[in-house]
């Protein structure tokens, strides 16, 4: 069914408690069945508790009610930069991220501080963006010993500034974006080298609680929404340490079993990377818009 479709794995992790233990249970399962996958850290303060101010959202409150984020993310990781201070993630977590990479998995940038970006970043200027980014790549040289190569923005929140810099710091590629296929990102000053590689299918989280979808049945329904879209070209899907590392870690195996069986090439995004520059890519703006099941508005690609 999905004979020769390429998906490439893509691992978000936001917090403490997701590199601490996350991580290292979603690296063992890769291992386990020979899935290679890329794992994008945040690498400073977790922050976690402020991401509460965003109730007051469109669709932010519905969102929480249905992913049940204290099961999944723990009361400790709640309270942390509201009644408790944020721990430096680089610095408490440094040796479960180096074990990653030590595995044999790809690893980038995710953020500096998650929450400060997500919530900061689409209406921030020039100055505040460059300082951000910079204490991201700066942050994951102190772990890692080498800068990052790619960079996932947190949240899928991105401007213009930063996808500049995403040219200046030479990264490969970036994945800050939704959408169905590939491009490079169009500038002021004209079309990025830096491709953009969307995260095409929908997120657990975002589809729990929708629509009779439970932990049950959404690996069931991530296959067949991924066997739908097999012409499409390459797919990419994220996923959440604190998620698929967490307790939707059963669903997540069922669904690489599920794309196994049924002929896909799991890839890392760098592999990803290399087969979609194969063939030309098509050069976009990066807007923001909606898309279901995520509340307020993300990075996508303008229509032509």
């Amino acid at each position: 069914m999905l004979d020769g479709a390429s998906i490439g794995l893509k691992v978000d992790v936001d917090t403490l408690r997701g590199t601490r233990e996350g991580v290292a249970r979603l690296a063992a399962l890769l291992k386990k069945h020979a899935v290679p996958a890329t794992f994008y850290f945040s690498v400073g303060p977790d922050h976690t508790g402020r991401a509460l101010r965003r109730v007051f959202r469109k669709g932010f409150a519905r969102k929480v009610a249905r992913t049940s984020v204290l099961k999944h993310y723990g009361l400790k990781t709640l309270l942390y930069g509201v009644l408790l201070p944020g721990p430096d993630i680089g610095r408490h977590a440094r040796e479960a991220m180096r074990r990653v990479h030590d595995a044999g998995f790809e690893v980038g940038l995710h953020t500096h501080d998650h929450v400060r970006w997500q919530d900061h970043v689409a209406g921030a200027d020039a100055p505040w963006t460059r300082t951000e980014l910079e204490r991201g790549v700066q942050a994951f040289e102190r772990v890692f010993g080498f800068p990052p190569q790619s960079h996932a923005a947190a949240g899928w929140q991105i401007n213009q500034h930063a996808l500049e810099l995403e040219r200046e710091f030479g990264f490969k590629y970036a994945s800050d974006t939704r959408g169905a296929e590939a491009f490079f990102p169009l500038l002021a000053s004209g079309p990025s080298p830096c491709p953009q590689i969307p995260t095409t299918l929908p997120t657990f989280d975002e589809l729990l609680g929708r629509d009779g979808i439970l932990e049950s049945n959404i690996a069931d329904v991530v296959f067949r929404l991924s066997a739908a879209r097999r012409h499409q070209g390459v797919q990419v899907f994220t996923l959440h340490a604190e998620l698929e590392g967490g307790k939707l870690h059963e669903a997540f195996e069922s669904l690489l079993v599920k794309w196994r069986d049924a002929g896909a090439k799991l890839a890392c995004m760098d592999d990803v990377r290399a087969r979609l520059l194969e063939s030309p890519l098509p050069t976009r703006a990066v807007i923001m818009g909606e898309i279901p099941g995520r509340s307020g508005t993300l990075a996508v690609a303008a229509s032509v």
